[in-house]
């Protein structure tokens, strides 16, 4: 209590971030955005093909699939929260001779109905595609539901194709590519208000495919989901530096564009960074060690990524700060090893 008889002036109010733990948009304020790509591609591949279905594990809303139960309400089962359930459906619905797209969370999908993907969906290699939402660090509500994971779940899982779309023209493009795949497919999805980013860029999808989105002699980024988006704004402030950066974008995990990798990487004299919003156990950075060592290759190579730990819950750019996977923490890190080296 004050000595003077007067209450103490208040402390000047700190600005709170207000971002929501769950549904979080992944877009830099001011960044151009499309509403609900996979559920607006969805509906137009549906128009043109009678067997698309849609089902969901009660998180329609939330995965950008009520878009498609509103224009399909006869090819569109609302499931529950039963991603078992789910899963065994859609590998039923698939034997019948249908394509349904299965959405759920990514950490229900991979953690929880694990087992039915694999015996029935994978091992039949039945052409089920799984939609999930909230993949990596893309929602602040803790390792509950940070899917930091599941890419290493999956790509021990035989006959899955794996996709880690970059923004909303990828998924634009990605949903009839994977819909005309003759096989399963995990495609980790951007719900919501989406980043456009790759429209800026001579880019379209091709299903097992890696493009080289930016030029660059210093430093080869090699890429997949939002951490392209972050990739392609560290190489524009690194250039600011006089650091020049190039960005390979792996949008197919699974298979690994093996072929295209090498040859960037065999442009000598560049620090190959993989970064990935995943864990640094069992994700792209493993995947392409794992290839560039059984091609003979020995390049300087850093891997920015999720740490191997449960993650803590808060708002994303807070998030995303601590663990090293901003713009700004890719841009310290990067010149970091460039000092090193």
């Amino acid at each position: 209590m004050s000595t003077t008889g007067k209450e103490p002036a208040a402390a000047p109010a700190k600005k709170r971030l207000t971002t929501s733990a769950m549904i979080a948009s992944i877009a830099a304020e001011g960044q151009a955005t499309r509403p609900a790509p996979f559920g607006h591609a969805l509906v137009e591949l549906a128009k043109r093909d009678e067997r698309i279905v849609g089902l969901t594990a009660d998180l329609g809303k939330y995965t950008d699939l009520h878009i498609f139960a509103r224009a399909f309400p006869d090819r569109f089962y609302q499931m529950g929260m039963a991603e078992q359930l789910l899963m065994s459906t859609a590998a039923g619905l698939a034997r019948e001779g249908f394509v349904p797209f299965a959405t759920t969370y990514a950490v229900f999908a991979a953690r929880r109905a694990y087992d039915f993907i694999a015996m029935a969906i994978a091992e039949e290699k039945l052409p089920v595609k799984i939609a999930c939402a909230l993949p990596g660090l893309t929602t602040g509500y803790g390792p509950s539901h940070q899917a930091t994971d599941d890419i290493a779940i999956f790509r021990a899982m035989p006959d899955i194709t794996i996709v880690d779309p970059c923004d909303a023209l990828d998924i634009e493009q990605a949903v009839p590519a994977i819909a005309a795949h003759d096989g399963p497919v995990y495609l980790r999805l951007l719900r919501g208000q989406v980043p456009a980013v790759l429209d800026a860029y001579d880019y379209s999808f091709e299903l097992g495919k890696a493009k080289v989105l930016r030029e660059g002699g210093d430093v080869l980024f090699i890429s997949s989901g939002i951490l392209t988006m972050r990739a392609l704004e560290a190489a524009r402030a690194l250039e600011g530096d006089g650091i020049r950066a190039a960005v390979l974008h792996s949008p197919t995990i699974k298979p690994l564009d093996v072929a295209t990798i090498l040859a960037e990487v065999d442009r000598a004299g560049r620090l190959v960074v993989v970064a990935e919003n995943h864990s640094r156990i069992g994700g792209l950075g493993e995947a392409v060690a794992t290839a560039l060592l059984a091609n003979g290759r020995a390049p300087r190579f850093r891997h920015i990524a999720l740490p191997d730990a449960f993650l803590d819950a808060g708002a994303l750019p807070t998030l995303h700060d601590r663990y090293g996977i901003s713009t700004d923490r890719i841009v310290e890190r990067t010149k970091g090893w460039l000092e090193e080296d």
